[in-house]
């Protein structure tokens, strides 16, 4: 191990950024620093420190560093070393989360509303982010119901018909050039209002749609309404007492324990509180700048400040941010007043989060690894069930028939290594051997050596199929031919929940309904179902849409798979452009304009 005292005198004064390593030369904590020589002297030297840095000191068996020009190099240097390496002892935003913003792009002639990931610098107007107590697509249903603008991308350069929003009363229509310029821009700035947080439009409108429909006696219509209202009751807070109703604050606040952080963000938009959510991570890091530049590296800034007491070097963090968005962010410790009552709440927020995370995992412990260890020992199988694959079969009459397998590990569902199946070899409706084909395939590539799929390559502890006897019977068939005796193999059976185990087929086993056991089966059953259904839509649907495009002359295979890939529907493929169509390979104006034609009477005989 090296002598960190000795190396200690050569480390400079510069600000910079350090990174700790293990034994094995990893990298396991990123750290920046104004001052490196005193920094690290902090580590290394008798002095206090939380568990979690003496948990990562234990592990420390050496040190770098790289000198930067300033405290603001120091900073972004830091945040790239951490996307990099993801450091293990580092607060890390794991999922790369980024929140849904709202876009309107002013410069277009007739904007539209778009749900965007990720900020451009191109002059656009963006509102958020949105938390996940937000939903923004009930957000996209109250500016449409409230705002007749358009939620489509048609090229607009030449009329056209107008969709079925415009009958509705949705929409102005401007692709069928009904409206001006000035007064579409009209209608999108009182979206702009409304985003900023001046919701008395938005409910005047749905008010006033509520009592008309009322007054008409249509009372499903109304009660839809009023239920909007509901809706943007809860979504649109109230106004922050003493802040202006410009005001765009991002509030932080950072508890720790010693062992896990928490971190709550509140979000005040047009002076209102509209969302909040609270993140519990394990991380050694002693102040929340590292993790901001995380948050905000995935969700640039579009507020106007920063309000936070856990940064030590605020203006350098200014800077930084103030440079992802090309425009002044103020990071501010309030001392008193409405920002600091904000602040105050965060934290009581955050030390909350910090103190029922301790519960939350405990019953995620009981729901997961606990209901594996009781699934084990209910149905007497020979190993814990840490890897289980489940299989359903799902088609209409025995059309399209499809199956899915998904995983579970460790009792919670790994969607990487989900996989699906098309029935190749069972005529008509008969599940039982759609099932003993696809445990066929799957254990197939399991016995094969060449096998490169993770997912197939990887032994089951526990295969689960959703049915009853029939199913298990036609289950242990597959098993028997590919000599597979090391894999536990069960039936869940839907109506009553009965439970059938290979080993004993004849034997009806109920599990109580109050056993985590039975509640992860339920769990991994459903989740086969809905994929297997998903799937079979999706392919159904697909064969459908080629099946109405082939009748139409002209349209062979390869131009309809050109746009069922373009397009994904008929439905699409109706509303689009000539221009979008015969931007698909193979198509001019003037066959888009025919196959548009065609396809409308194709359509109607069909609904005839």
């Amino acid at each position: 191990m090296v002598d960190f005292k000795l190396k200690l005198k050569d480390v400079p004064d510069n600000p910079g950024v350090y990174l700790m390593l293990d034994k094995e030369g990893n990298i396991i904590y990123v750290g920046k620093a104004k001052n490196l020589k005193n920094r690290l002297r902090q580590y290394f030297h008798n002095s206090v420190k939380t568990a979690k840095v003496m948990a990562m000191l234990e592990h420390v068996d050496d040190f770098r560093y790289i000198i930067c020009a300033s405290e603001v190099d120091a900073l972004v240097t830091e945040n790239n070393l951490i996307k990099k390496h993801m450091p293990h002892y580092n607060i890390l935003l794991k999922d790369d989360k980024a929140y849904p913003f709202v876009r309107i792009n002013l410069k277009e002639d007739y904007p539209t509303i778009s749900l965007v990931r990720s900020l451009k610098n191109d002059g656009a107007k963006y509102f958020g982010p949105y938390m996940q107590s937000v939903n923004i697509r009930d957000i996209f249903d109250l500016i449409h119901s409230a705002f007749m603008v358009r939620d489509c991308n048609r090229d607009l350069s030449r009329p056209s018909r107008p969709c079925l929003n415009a009958h509705l009363g949705r929409c102005i229509a401007p692709c069928a050039h009904k409206v001006t310029k000035e007064d579409y821009r009209k209608e999108v700035m009182k979206v702009v209002d409304f985003l900023k947080g001046n919701d008395k439009e938005v409910e005047r409108v749905l008010t006033d749609k509520m009592l008309s429909f009322a007054e008409e006696e249509n009372f499903e219509v109304a009660q839809k309404y009023k239920e909007k209202l509901q809706v943007l009751d809860k979504l649109v807070r109230k106004q922050v007492s003493a802040l202006p109703k410009d005001f765009n604050l991002d509030v932080f606040a950072y508890e720790t324990n010693g062992v896990r952080t928490a971190v709550n963000m509140m979000v005040v938009r047009g002076g209102k509180l509209v969302g909040a959510e609270n993140s519990v991570f394990e991380g050694v890091d002693e102040s929340l700048t590292s993790y901001l530049m995380q948050f905000y590296t995935y969700n640039p800034p579009v507020c106007d400040e920063i309000i936070t007491d856990a940064v030590t070097d605020g203006k350098a963090l200014e800077t930084a941010l103030s440079d992802i968005v090309g425009r002044k962010i103020h990071v501010l410790e309030p001392k008193q007043g409405v920002r600091k009552q904000l602040l105050d709440l965060a934290h009581a927020n955050a030390t909350d989060a910090l103190e029922k995370h301790g519960t939350i995992e405990r019953r995620k412990e009981i729901r997961t690894i606990g209901a594996v260890k009781q699934l084990a020992e209910l149905l007497a199988l020979p190993t814990l069930p840490n890897r289980i694959e489940c299989f359903d079969i799902s088609h209409v009459s025995g059309v399209d028939k499809v199956s899915s397998m998904v995983v579970f590990e460790g009792g919670e569902p790994k969607k990487s290594h989900y996989r699906k199946f098309k029935i190749k070899t069972v005529e008509g409706n008969n599940d039982f051997a759609s099932m003993k084909e696809t445990l066929t395939r799957r254990l197939e590539r399991l016995n094969n050596p060449d096998e490169t799929d993770e997912s197939f390559r990887t032994l089951p502890d526990l295969i689960v199929v959703d049915g009853g006897k029939g199913q298990l019977t036609y289950a242990i068939e597959a098993l028997a031919k590919a000599g597979r005796s090391d894999i536990a193999l069960i039936s869940l059976a839907e109506r009553e929940e009965e439970v059938f185990v290979a080993s004993a087929p004849k034997t009806r086993v109920m599990l109580s309904k109050d056993t985590v056991a039975l509640q992860l089966l339920q769990r991994v059953r459903d989740e086969a179902h809905r994929f297997a259904i998903t799937y079979h839509r999706n392919l159904h649907g697909k064969r459908m849409t080629e099946s109405v495009l082939r009748e139409i002359e002209g349209v062979g295979k390869v131009k309809s798979a050109s746009l069922i890939k373009k397009f994904g529907s008929v439905e699409n493929i109706r509303r689009a452009t000539v221009e979008e169509i015969a931007s698909v390979d193979g198509f001019s104006i003037n066959s888009a304009e025919k196959l548009k034609q065609n396809l409308e009477t194709a359509l109607a005989d069909k609904n005839k």
